[in-house]
C-alpha cells in the first residue's frame, strides 16, 4: 500500500499534520444514509471513479455497500483518543476500517471493537458513545473549517495561507508548495 498523503507531506516538505474534526455531513441521520441515495445523487459510476482515484494512490476503496455513516460518534471517539495521546493511530485505524474494511463507523458496536483494538479505556469509550462528550468541540472545529472554505475531506491548510481540498495527487501539493515559495 502506498504511503498516506499526510506521511508523504511530512517527509517531502516537513509538514506538521494535525487532523482536526470535521463533520462533513451533519445532516445525515444518526443511523446513516443508504448508499443507494448517494449513488442516485452522484451517478452509477461514482464507485468506479472513487476506486480509480484511490487505486492511483495505492489505497483501498471498499466502503460499506449498504450505508454511508453519520460519523459524529467516530469523530467524538477520535477526540477522546486525542486527549489520551492516541489520536494518530485511532484516526488511521478508523480510516482503514471504513475505506478498506467496509465497517460502519456510525455503529457503536463497531466503534467499541475498534476502540478495544486500540487499547482505549472501555469506560471512557462507553461515556463518549452514550452521550454528547466532545460534540461542541467538533461543531466548533467544523464551523471554523467552513469559515475558511473547507467543504471536503480531507482539507489541508498549508502555511495558514493555501487550502487544498479533497483527495489530491502529490503533484497538486508540489504546485501548492511552489506557489507559496513564490509568494
Amino acid at each position: 500500500m502506498a504511503q498516506p498523503i499526510a506521511t508523504w507531506l511530512a517527509r517531502r516538505f516537513g509538514a506538521d499534520i494535525v487532523w482536526l474534526p470535521f463533520d462533513l455531513h451533519p445532516e445525515y441521520p444518526t443511523e446513516g444514509l443508504p448508499r443507494a441515495q448517494l449513488v442516485a445523487r452522484y451517478g452509477e459510476g461514482m464507485t468506479e471513479r472513487m476506486q480509480a482515484t484511490f487505486a492511483a494512490r495505492g489505497l483501498d476503496y471498499n466502503p460499506n455497500p449498504e450505508v454511508v455513516p453519520n460519523t459524529m460518534k467516530a469523530l467524538r471517539l477520535t477526540e477522546l483518543a486525542r486527549e489520551l495521546g492516541l489520536h494518530e493511530e485511532t484516526h488511521d485505524r478508523l480510516m482503514e476500517a471504513y475505506w478498506a474494511e467496509a465497517q460502519d463507523l456510525g455503529d457503536s458496536d463497531v466503534l467499541r471493537a475498534l476502540a478495544a483494538q486500540l487499547g482505549l479505556p472501555l469506560d471512557e469509550v462507553e461515556a463518549v458513545l452514550a452521550g454528547d462528550r466532545y460534540r461542541e468541540r467538533i461543531v466548533e472545529s467544523t464551523r471554523q473549517a467552513a469559515s475558511i472554505g473547507a467543504n471536503a475531506v480531507p482539507a489541508f491548510l498549508i502555511d495558514r495561507r493555501l487550502l487544498v481540498l479533497g483527495a489530491q495527487p502529490e503533484s497538486v501539493f508540489e504546485q501548492a508548495y511552489a506557489q507559496l515559495a513564490g509568494d
